[in-house]
């Protein structure tokens, strides 16, 4: 198993959800994204989503966007991020899931991107849009090199799209918990991981659900549900709102510490 799977696998043992903490590359800046990773996997993250910044975030929300537009001003690029995985690498095992969408992926170059993730030292790679019946021009070449392939499901996804998704997956699948944006309330959070843990069973494969999830109440209502819960928006609020650099990782330490505490399955 790579580390992705063993964050899940090491999770499950401790009777408890593993815990996904978004973070966009180079918000506010790429020295301070190596900081906060660093913070979060001390405060108790166990997978890593490092968000490479794109100028049509489609599945975000407003704070994430915000965030994503002030990286792309800071001149952050997806060669830059791979340069600031492998300062992270030499700090912290945590998992680093490459989080973003297909454009800045196809510039780049398919097998060329997962030569250099690899090498970087980064554990797989989440396209929002990069259905999994198109995917095997990345995932392929992924999967050679030991990378993980996460695919995404949503309330909307067909028995078809759900098997493709299954199939697909090499770690966990990431269940969108509504029709929306990032950043959004869930409606009804409790019943979304109902379903999510009922697909889960039904898959035998690792559900982490994301979307919504923004307090430790709310990781404490999906947790006994599913293997791993994400949180983006609130950690990229919390960063945005800080004074300064410093300020953002002792905000971003404080705030994962307080999530990690609702991840207990009893």
């Amino acid at each position: 198993m790579g580390r992705i799977a063993d964050a899940f696998e090491n999770a499950r043992k401790e009777d408890r959800a593993a815990l996904v903490i978004y973070l966009c590359a180079g918000d506010p800046d790429l020295d301070t994204t190596a900081e906060l990773v660093v913070a979060a996997a001390e405060a108790g993250a166990d997978v890593i989503e490092l968000g490479v910044p794109f100028s049509d975030p489609t599945a975000d929300g407003p704070t994430i966007q915000r965030a994503a537009e002030r990286s792309l001003r800071g001149g952050t690029t997806l060669s830059k991020v791979l340069d600031t995985v492998r300062v992270i690498r030499g700090r912290t095992d945590v998992p680093i899931l490459l989080f973003g969408y297909y454009n800045p992926i196809l510039s780049y170059g398919e097998q060329k991107l997962v030569d250099d993730a690899a090498d970087s030292g980064a554990d797989g790679f989440l396209v929002v849009d990069l259905p999994p019946e198109e995917s095997a021009g990345l995932r392929g070449p992924a999967v050679e090199r030991g990378l993980d392939f996460v695919p995404l499901v949503a309330p909307t996804s067909n028995p078809e799209r759900i098997a493709q998704a299954a199939e697909a997956a090499t770690s966990f699948i990431y269940y969108v918990s509504m029709t929306g944006v990032t950043g959004s309330k869930a409606v009804d959070l409790a019943s979304a991981s109902e379903r999510a843990g009922t697909l889960q069973r039904e898959l035998a494969r690792p559900v982490a659900i994301g979307f919504g999830v923004k307090t430790k109440d709310d990781v404490a209502t999906v947790a006994p549900h599913v293997d791993g819960v994400v949180v983006g928006s609130a950690v990229v609020s919390a960063i945005e709102d800080a004074t300064s650099p410093e300020a953002a990782v002792g905000s971003v330490r404080e705030l994962v510490s307080e999530l990690a505490q609702g991840l207990s399955r009893q």
